[in-house]
């Protein structure tokens, strides 16, 4: 049989339908690499949220496909939401291409292989608001430390800006007793660390319970299974509950930690986005996040949206230096076709942009090395995530530090650890983005 090789691209989402094919195709007998020098066909999940996605997208599509000119490679399938956004182009424009699948074809996965390996071309674009939800899964992230769990897939929520709902379809959640089924499973195979995603993870159950039950959830999570750290992201803060705020403050295994993408601070932006509620809401919501003790509260906004003016930014500025948020990060607005944003009169030119983003993140710059020096000298448990053989130390992250997207703890000691070992430490050095450590 074939050998498969994945390139995985974008959002933690959907690198659970990456972990799904997988699961798919190895049940099926393939063989996986992770070479794609060495594989007979490569399978590309890919992202399409914003124009540097895109790119990104199209640029791996054209590596691999110089695998198949000048190399062995027999076959590429393109399955994500590039996939799903541009389906009549990607097999006219990229004669490389073999297969397509929709973001509501992940589990035909086995089928596009084997019509690759027939000579076929093959798309397929089953209705993404109908695709299983869940299923088994190959886990992809580090042996022993963390795990996504996908709670919900799709969104209702129609920001003007977003592709989203395109995309991956309405919102839908997993029934409870699936996840807390699955949670079980990734905790019996050592994670130590589950990371509860979705595209909107606040609106979870409203669809199936008539409710919001996400801190119902979080609850049966750590009651439920032996997991020793949960963790949200993609939290609405219109969403934010009083139940969901209790929840962090009296979960042990919750971590304090919350991922809450603002988008902006200035009512008249969040109006023309259409978020739900205004500049005062996502203020109040931060005042009231700012009752559990020691929580971080990671961010994000656009800067450029259409008819954004500069009194607009100098708001969203000045909210930064007064929110302190312990990690923030922004982008520069993505004009998207198909969304209504796109239409919107008052574009910003791309430098303006650009300028804007780049202050708005030296600001940010100065919150984060004020908030590091405040951790040097304090006692952290950190989870070891593996072991630099140049600097000789451990790598880690923290309670604050989320995968990929935040900083790390790097850590010297005098006995060995393992991946997925939890060890206390105390803070030694910070830089802008890092900490410093030795093991207590």
């Amino acid at each position: 049989m074939s050998k498969i090789g994945f390139v995985s691209l974008g959002c933690p989402k959907n690198l659970l339908d990456t972990e799904v094919m997988l699961a798919h195709l190895a049940k099926a007998g393939y063989e996986i690499t992770p070479e794609e020098s060495e594989a007979d066909i490569v399978v590309i999940n890919t992202c399409a949220f914003i124009n540097d996605a895109k790119k990104e997208s199209i640029d791996n599509i054209l590596d691999i496909a110089w695998l198949k000119e000048n190399a062995n490679l027999k076959g590429i399938v393109v399955t994500g939401c590039l996939a799903q956004r541009y389906r009549d182009e990607l097999l006219s424009e990229f004669p490389e291409v073999d297969a397509v699948l929709g973001t509501g074809s992940v589990h035909s996965i086995v089928e596009a292989v084997k019509r690759v390996e027939n000579g076929e071309r093959y798309s397929e674009y089953k209705d993404e608001n109908e695709v299983e939800l869940g299923g088994d899964r190959v886990v992809t992230t580090e042996e022993g430390s963390f795990a996504y769990l996908k709670i919900s897939e799709g969104c209702d929520n129609r920001c003007t800006y977003c592709a989203i709902p395109l995309i991956r379809g309405k919102f839908r959640s997993r029934p409870m007793d699936d996840l807390i089924n699955e949670a079980k499973e990734l905790v019996n195979m050592g994670i130590k660390e589950l990371i509860v995603i979705g595209q909107d993870t606040t609106a979870y159950g409203i669809d199936l319970y008539g409710e919001y039950k996400l801190p119902t959830l979080l609850s049966r999570l750590a009651k439920e299974t032996d997991v020793k750290w949960l963790r949200i992201l993609y939290c609405y803060p219109d969403k934010i509950t009083d139940e969901l705020i209790e929840e962090l403050k009296t979960n042990e295994k919750l971590v304090k930690y919350i991922d809450l993408p603002i988008q902006h601070i200035s009512s008249t932006v969040l109006k023309r986005m259409n978020r739900r509620g205004d500049g005062q809401l996502v203020r109040d919501v931060i005042k009231k996040l700012r009752t559990v003790e020691n929580i971080t509260i990671r961010s994000a906004a656009i800067v450029g949206f259409p008819g954004e003016s500069e009194a607009d930014f100098l708001e969203l500025c000045e909210f930064i230096r007064e929110a302190k948020l312990e990690r923030f990060g922004a982008f520069t607005y993505s004009r998207e076709e198909g969304t209504p944003a796109y239409k919107l009169p008052n574009q910003i030119d791309e430098q303006v942009k650009q300028d804007r983003y780049d202050i708005l993140m030296r600001e940010q710059l100065s919150v984060m090395d004020e908030y590091n020096k405040t951790r040097v000298g304090k006692e952290l448990t950190v989870l070891c995530e593996g072991y630099d053989k140049v600097a000789e130390t451990y790598y880690a992250r923290s309670e604050a530090d989320a995968p990929d997207i935040d900083g790390k703890v790097f850590f010297t000691a005098k006995k060995r650890h393992r991946v997925g070992d939890f060890v206390r430490v105390l803070v030694e050095e910070a830089d802008d983005f890092d900490l410093y450590a030795k093991e207590i």
